[in-house]
């Protein structure tokens, strides 16, 4: 767990952390995973308290699937939602969000709490997503900030 002081977004109440654990957990068991067998669920509260879930989607031709962490952030973006508190993610062993996932959610906040949660429920990580992505890639690094 990251040890320095949180922002406002990355303070959540132990009901929307119960809430996002158990709504990551029911989107796992939705995962289409059919080549991998690896399913991940993930539950996203914005800034408004609106939770968007996402799954990851296997395909046949593998570069086309989805990891369940953008799906999420996607879903919520496409509704107009751009600033995120906590992101829960549930996987069989406690699996933290890949590269490509990182770089997406840091696009929208480094300081967003993320909750790794494994198959039984167990948060076995709590970081942000700067801790799990330090020096992101972004707008200032193309000179736009």
């Amino acid at each position: 767990m990251s040890r320095r002081r949180r922002s406002r977004l990355t303070e959540i109440t132990d009901r929307q952390r119960t809430e996002l654990v158990q709504r990551a957990l029911q989107a796992r068991e939705r995962a289409y995973a059919p080549y991998s067998k690896y399913r991940v669920g993930a539950a996203l509260l914005t800034e408004s308290g609106e939770v968007f879930e996402g799954v990851n989607i296997e395909n046949a031709a593998y570069p086309a699937g989805i990891c369940a962490e953008r799906s999420a952030v996607f879903g919520a973006v496409s509704s107009g939602q751009r600033t995120f508190r906590a992101l829960a993610v549930a996987t069989q062993n406690g699996g933290t969000p890949c590269g490509s996932c990182r770089q997406v959610l840091a696009e929208f906040g480094l300081d967003t709490l993320v909750l790794i949660v494994d198959a039984g429920g167990q948060v076995v990580a709590e970081t942000t997503v700067h801790d799990l992505l330090p020096k992101a890639f972004g707008q200032d690094s193309l000179g736009l900030r």
